[in-house]
């Protein structure tokens, strides 16, 4: 960057303000002083401070970006009930495999070498159907790594000799490798190896993203370009308070929850978090909210701010497995009585159409003792407890065919899911191992200052594919269809 400056304007003014009067002797001499310290002193001091300006403005606004898009990563909605078969692939060390349960627990872990040097393809389809059928996978999460390409291929050919229904979903692997060989992973599979544990998280990550990503330093999830650029302070303040705030927003649930993610529930510290599960280990699961404060350093004043965000499931107590908190229990209990219902019903199943039984809602809060809000909060909680704002956002695309760029042809539309944002647009997964760009051009008929007022990450969206450089990997997309 260089400013171009009218510089004899600026020496004439300096001028005026210098020389208070014309003397032949000094007059020249102040003249010189003044052009030189200008050009020496004043003009990069301007430069440099302008572009300090300028860099703030723009970190500010990646900044913006990048927690915009972690959060949106984070509000993926989770696929449960299925068995989940991670593939971490690779080529001289062969592809991880782990076979993770609906809770999340792995049952299976081993390594195939269906790559380069060893193509044994024919060996790993066999021990995959093996797989498949003794422990009823029906889905596939595919690592976007080295050899993902190849493994797709081998994975789809798959699909098409057995008689089971599997997909697939092709997972970003940012921050898996970081986690795999942490202490905490060592800690949660110490009977894997670093391959192995990666493949255990990439197919964890399809069953609860949030619950997993919080395991890894925001800062190495992905989230933008251009991000070892940034204040890494800022950086990592901002988005680790994006991922308290997601957590909170999203509720955890007390006896599944790990270490790492209750770290980020308000009012919960590292000491806290690792006393808690600590507690629930020697102690089996959490009966009702009030045993918190039977943990360990946990009083309270923590207790006041933690115990709306963690759920308990099958509790004696079913206000629990809601975000209504403690201190509103005696209103919720009151309103529950004066509209025929007991607590009990919520376990049922929750309340449909309690709102609209609601008619004065402020002489019902009044009679309640509670403002308006907490009561549109209580009726919303009571309607469908233990709502979890992911289940809005849109789904991941699963898949049992495979692309190639080759297999791309101008003119073709296709369903992808956004996967990054940056200034001047969107990468957007079509299936290909490439993923292609949509231009903020191509976004939308209407002017659009930034792409993020029209996508999010993990938006799924329709796109029409602009042209394709197949020797450079480029994809050019549209969504003006």
């Amino acid at each position: 960057m260089k400013i171009e400056a009218p510089t004899e304007k600026i020496l004439r003014y300096l001028e005026k303000k210098v020389i208070t009067r014309d003397n032949p002797r000094t007059t020249p001499a102040l003249r010189d002083c003044i052009a030189d310290s200008y050009a020496r002193l004043i003009a990069p001091a301007i430069e440099r401070e302008i572009r300090n300006l300028l860099t703030e403005q723009a970190e500010e606004g990646a900044i913006k970006v990048f927690g915009k898009n972690l959060e949106q990563l984070l509000m993926q909605p989770p696929i449960a009930g299925q068995t989940v078969l991670g593939w971490d692939p690779g080529y001289r060390n062969g592809c991880k495999l782990a076979v993770v349960d609906p809770t999340g627990k792995v049952l299976d872990a081993l390594v195939v070498y269906p790559t380069a040097p060893k193509h044994q393809v024919r060996e790993t389809k066999a021990t995959v159907k093996k797989l498949i059928e003794k422990y009823n996978i029906t889905l596939v999460s595919l690592g976007n790594g080295t050899a993902s390409r190849e493994s797709e291929q081998i994975l789809v050919e798959l699909f098409k000799e057995i008689p089971q229904k599997v997909q697939y979903v092709i997972v970003s692997e940012s921050g898996a490798s970081i986690y795999s060989a942490s202490k905490l992973a060592s800690e949660e599979f110490p009977d894997l190896d670093v391959g192995q544990r990666s493949a255990a998280s990439i197919a964890r990550r399809l069953q609860d993203p949030l619950a997993e990503m919080v395991k890894i330093d925001p800062k190495s999830i992905g989230v933008g370009q251009y991000q070892h650029d940034m204040n890494q302070k800022r950086l990592g303040e901002a988005l680790g308070s994006v991922v308290e705030d997601v957590v909170n927003r999203v509720g955890v649930d007390l006896n599944t929850a790990s270490a790492p993610l209750l770290e980020y529930v308000s009012g919960i510290t590292k000491t806290l978090a690792k006393n808690i599960v600590a507690y629930r280990e020697e102690n089996g699961r959490f009966a009702d909210r009030r045993q918190l404060l039977k943990v360990p350093k946990l009083g309270p004043k923590a207790y006041e701010q933690c115990a709306g965000f963690l759920r308990i499931t099958g509790g004696k107590n079913p206000l629990d497995a809601t975000s209504v908190h403690p201190e509103s229990y005696a209103a919720a209990t009151k309103l529950l009585k004066s509209l025929g219902y007991s607590p009990d019903d919520i376990a049922k199943g929750g309340l449909h159409g309690i709102s609209a039984k609601v008619t004065q809602p402020k002489k019902t809060a009044q009679e309640l003792e509670i403002g308006e809000l907490t009561l549109q909060d209580i009726l919303q909680e009571l309607e469908k407890p233990a709502r979890d704002p992911r289940d809005e956002m849109p789904r991941s695309v699963l898949r049992s065919d495979v692309l190639g760029i080759e297999d791309l042809k101008p003119g073709m539309t296709l369903k992808g899911t956004v996967r990054n944002i940056i200034d001047f647009g969107a990468f957007v997964d079509i299936g290909v191992h490439q993923d292609g760009l949509v231009h903020i051009s191509q976004m939308s008929d209407r002017y659009i200052k930034h792409p993020l007022e029209v996508v999010k990450v993990g938006d799924v969206v329709d796109v029409k594919v602009l042209n394709v450089d197949a020797a450079k990997k480029r994809i050019g997309l549209t969504m003006k269809l």
